[in-house]
């Protein structure tokens, strides 16, 4: 497989308090991994609107290799107010270009040169976004990492959504608070958390498993281990885009051999860093790239 791998879902600005970042979870994630090395890839839609090009500009800015349709429909935007602890808060706008994602012949061919995907449910929300997500699911590798980063947002989300991803996925990421949402939806809602892992990890035929709990911890799963760590104690500038930057770093440590436990390390430490930063998009300091240099 070629060194390439993608996020696929949503791309929109978050509107914070004080100004608008780039933001939707796989093209973070996309952008964490490619610090690593990667050839990191977004694929989504935008709007014929200035936004639309203030996206590509940013991405462009950011070295970050895209695939990016144009549609008819406006560029996602979410309005971001965070909490006191810095913790965000979305009001997600619906009937944007990322709900109406094409597949088409290129998005095909990325998809079968990845050696990792990472999506979620909320770019599922719309039929069109969704089909090209399972398609691109279809299309990838048998031999990649195919990671569910569930990221429940607001109402959309659905269990048929959250099997169906499950049944495509060989890596599933969620924290606790989405956990215990969807223990329910699957009949597992007398378990805890360590129970449910084992559970899921055997149920859907996982290679591995991560739950985070923000400033506690995190547990990363795989068929013969359970790994925890404790999160650092850092300054929290704001929490955006934290979770995306474990998962990249997560992803891009298996595909450079390490075991599960330095690619949980890394992704810890990488996680806090981002919280200490404003925006989801930091760049990260040399000493956590080049941990993974050949």
């Amino acid at each position: 497989m070629k060194n390439v791998i993608i996020g696929i879902g949503e791309i929109l600005w978050d509107v914070l308090p004080s100004k608008k970042v780039l933001g939707g979870a796989p093209a973070n994630f996309a952008y964490h991994a490619s610090q690593f090395g990667f050839d990191g890839y977004a694929v989504s839609a935008i709007g014929k609107d200035a936004l639309g090009k203030e996206i590509i500009d940013e991405l462009a800015k950011r070295k970050l290799h895209y695939h990016i349709e144009t549609t008819d429909f406006p560029t996602g935007t979410v309005q971001v107010t965070l909490d006191g602890n810095g913790v965000p808060h979305y009001e997600i706008c619906q009937d944007v270009a990322w709900d109406n994602i094409p597949f088409t012949p290129k998005t095909e061919e990325l998809a079968k040169n990845a050696c990792a995907v990472c999506f979620g449910s909320l770019a599922q929300r719309n039929k069109l976004s969704r089909e090209t997500i399972q398609r691109f699911l279809d299309a990838v590798p048998s031999e990649a990492l195919r990671i569910f980063d569930i990221n429940l947002r607001q109402h959309f989300y659905s269990k048929d959504i959250i099997e169906q991803s499950l049944s495509k996925s060989n890596v599933f990421k969620i924290n606790d608070d989405e956990l215990h949402v969807i223990l329910p939806l699957l009949g597992l809602e007398t378990m805890n958390e360590t129970q449910a892992g084992k559970v899921l990890m055997k149920k859907y035929n996982l290679r591995y498993l991560i739950i985070t709990k923000g400033a506690i911890g995190s547990y990363v799963f795989d068929n013969n281990d359970c790994s925890y760590l404790n999160t650092p104690k850092v300054q929290v500038a704001d929490t955006v885009g934290a979770g995306d930057s474990f998962t990249g770093a997560f992803a891009a440590s298996l595909l450079k051999g390490k075991s599960l436990k330095e690619a949980h390390e890394l992704a810890v430490q990488v996680s806090a860093f981002v919280c200490t930063q404003h925006g989801a998009m930091p760049i990260l300091p040399d000493s956590f790239v080049n941990l993974l240099r050949n």
